[in-house]
């Protein structure tokens, strides 16, 4: 399904992945483990099409082609979704014409309003979330736990073939992490063949997902490849254990030399508040109704997740 040859990424002058190979198949989980700044979240982003990152050189295939010339809506429409770390808020802008948008972006064609209706309802009681949210501002007053309950919405209601998961566990409380990991769990089931990437620091997501491989990086470099098990002795004693050491080579994955992440400008909010703000949150175009959307540019989690985001005349 995914094949990343190759690949030089940098930004801001500054190499973050250098000669990055990674294969998943078709039906198959990975996870990523490592410390802070060895370019887990990197990958995510430059799957999904993040301009701030420039890809200097080698491929990313997906079902056969090429992607690294496709917009993020395009790489969407193949059914590639991210499910960020930190959803953003948007003021003035309803959840559900948000969701709406977005189906019929990917369908190429506008889904009913009572379908739309009954498969949201249907997925935020699977979801234990109060329905009262669908017609809200987008993720706005949302707690921590609602926003990823409402990244994992969007999987359901869009039906994406490869799924990235980006800490989506971080900052849930015991049932909210329950909740989440057995409706990816249901979906997973419900569609084999779709490929998940896990990026975590936590083996407790895991357990619900169960990956055919975990991955540890360090320095840059797949150190460690392993089974399940991998994952809690992590936990038990951290990566002390798999620094420096030789790196393992797993079905032509590979990853070198990574470094921290520099930091990305601030976007803002609709209503333009500049205190209002998501450190390093993506600006990408997108197309809503200009009046709503009028003569601004932000990034929410849909957008970038599910790669639409809509240019503002």
């Amino acid at each position: 399904m995914l094949k990343i040859e190759n690949l030089d990424v940098s930004v801001n002058n500054k190499k973050i992945l250098d000669n990055f190979n990674l294969i998943v198949n078709n039906g198959e989980v990975h996870a990523i483990m490592g410390p802070n700044g060895v370019g887990k979240s990197t990958l995510s982003r430059v799957i999904m099409g993040d301009t701030n990152y420039k890809v200097m050189s080698g491929s990313i295939v997906f079902d056969g082609d090429n992607i690294i010339p496709l917009t993020v809506d395009e790489r969407a429409k193949k059914g590639i979704f991210l499910a960020m770390q930190y959803p953003m808020e948007i003021e003035g802008v309803s959840n559900q014409d948000f969701l709406r948008t977005a189906i019929s972006s990917v369908n190429n064609k506008r889904i009913g309003l009572y379908d739309f209706i009954l498969k949201c309802e249907k997925g935020a009681e699977e979801l234990s979330m109060n329905k009262e949210l669908i017609h809200r501002s987008l993720n706005v007053g949302f707690s921590g736990g609602e926003k990823k309950k409402n990244e994992v919405l969007q999987i359901k209601l869009l039906s994406p073939r490869f799924i990235i998961l980006d800490e989506l566990d971080s900052g849930l409380d015991v049932d909210s992490l329950r909740i989440v990991g057995e409706n990816i769990k249901k979906y997973k089931e419900d569609n084999p063949n779709t490929s998940i990437l896990i990026i975590t620091h936590h083996p407790k997501m895991l357990e619900y997902l169960n990956p055919d491989y975990v991955h540890i990086l360090d320095n840059g470099k797949i150190v460690k490849t392993g089974d399940y098990s991998l994952a809690f002795d992590i936990e038990k004693n951290g990566y002390n254990d798999y620094k420096n050491s030789d790196n393992d080579k797993y079905s032509g994955v590979i990853c070198s030399n990574n470094i921290d992440v520099p930091e990305i400008p601030l976007s803002y909010n609709l209503t333009g508040d500049k205190n209002n703000v998501i450190p390093n949150a993506l600006t990408i175009p997108a197309i809503v109704n200009i009046n709503i959307l009028n003569n601004f540019n932000c990034f929410n989690s849909l957008t970038f997740n599910f790669l639409l985001y809509l240019r503002l005349f």
